[in-house]
């Protein structure tokens, strides 16, 4: 496919452009308590975003891998696991905002739940892994959007959802099932 062709290069047309990342949430059965329990990264104190709070597996969607690919490789190198199944749940468009210069390229996160196929993790440099009970989720510090997004995730329909920019510096989250 042609980039200039596409319009992403034409200098009279400022397109909206987005960085591709994935979001993974893997759920297991606690062999002990037989709870459903989530697998979550607790970010280290010293991140830049989200120290000491919750979220997903993930992150960036490398130029010469899929979708799938890269959230099956962000759960090796976060967790060192190998799900036994991935399904993509939802795509959330991020809108970053703008500066002087237009628009700031977006974030197209694809969201994929699924479960784990062991549940002994090897934490890497991102921060801590824990498995929470699904039921107590709401009880600990998650990233703001998990609250939401997480339930969705979960659900039986596919989402997608869009994040704007407010003025006092937050997102507002809409989602549309189908």
């Amino acid at each position: 496919m042609n980039v200039n062709a596409q319009g992403a290069r034409d200098p009279h047309h400022q397109r909206y452009h987005t960085i591709p990342r994935v979001l993974i949430f893997l759920t297991s059965r606690n062999p002990q308590t037989g709870e459903e329990e989530m697998l979550l990264l607790k970010g280290a104190p010293t991140k830049r975003l989200w120290a000491n709070h919750y979220n997903g597996l993930g992150g960036h969607v490398e130029a010469d891998e899929d979708i799938y690919a890269a959230a099956l490789r962000e759960v090796a190198e976060e967790a060192g696991l190998a799900p036994a199944h991935l399904s993509l749940r939802g795509v959330v468009n991020i809108d970053t905002g703008s500066d002087d210069q237009g628009p700031r390229p977006g974030i197209m996160m694809f969201v994929f739940a699924g479960e784990a196929s062991a549940r002994e993790v090897v934490a890497g440099a991102e921060g801590e892994l824990d498995w929470l009970p699904l039921h107590s989720l709401a009880d600990h510090p998650l990233v703001d959007d998990l609250y939401e997004l997480i339930p969705l995730a979960l659900g039986n329909h596919f989402f997608y959802g869009h994040y704007a920019p407010q003025a006092d510096g937050t997102l507002r989250y809409a989602w549309r099932k189908i």
